[in-house]
């Protein structure tokens, strides 16, 4: 007898404009699996993130870019003191700094696409495994940021960290949904590991939720 071993199907719930649970989303069990989460390259992509984005704000004057003379100030003998170079020496005041941070020092990481994207999935297993994942099936709506908050809180997201995740910029969901406090949105091309680990709920537009789920 020949067993076929079946893959455990992930799925998420569609909400409707009332708030109502129209349909279940399965995720594609080869996108989305236990097998497929790698914490480590979750938490490369992750320090890659805060890396690129990180400014360099630290810099001091190396020994070239001091101002002072380069004339020793004393002799080298006879002062009855230690000896004494020139001013712009890192020991002496607003002379240039030894082992100073420089302005020209990069912090960027490069990841490959295919990591950063099976990085990506994992997480979103991870979240949909919390039970913190939904979908939403609203092409569009009238500009309204109590109805907003009228369906979140039937969905049971009210008042979390929210995450909604778009296909694309339609006006009437982004005007009801961008003045909710804690709640962020953004494009489903700009997904990424610190917006999804710091939301308590990751809401999908259905359109975007079918993007991630064949790539």
């Amino acid at each position: 007898m020949t067993f076929i071993e079946r893959k455990m199907v992930y799925s998420v719930d569609i909400y409707d404009k009332t708030g109502k649970v129209t349909s279940k989303f399965d995720l594609n069990p080869e996108i989305f699996s236990d097998e497929k989460v790698n914490p480590s390259l979750i938490h490369e992509y992750l320090l890659l993130q805060e890396a690129n984005a990180r400014t360099v704000i630290a810099s001091t004057k190396t020994r070239g870019e001091v101002s002072w003379s380069w004339r020793k100030l004393y002799k080298q003998k006879g002062t009855g003191n230690a000896r004494v170079g020139d001013r712009n020496s890192p020991i002496r005041r607003h002379g240039w700094v030894a082992f100073w941070p420089s302005s020209e020092k990069v912090f960027e990481k490069a990841m490959t696409k295919k990591a950063r994207k099976v990085a990506l999935n994992g997480l979103l297993t991870l979240k949909v495994k919390e039970g913190i994942v939904s979908g939403l099936d609203i092409d569009t709506m009238k500009p309204s940021t109590k109805d907003a908050l009228t369906l979140l809180a039937k969905i049971g997201d009210e008042g979390k960290k929210v995450l909604l995740v778009l296909d694309k910029k339609e006006d009437g969901i982004v005007k009801s949904f961008r003045n909710i406090e804690g709640l962020k949105y953004l494009l489903v091309d700009y997904l990424n590991p610190r917006d999804l680990m710091n939301a308590d709920a990751v809401v999908f537009l259905k359109p975007a939720l079918e993007f991630v789920n064949q790539n």
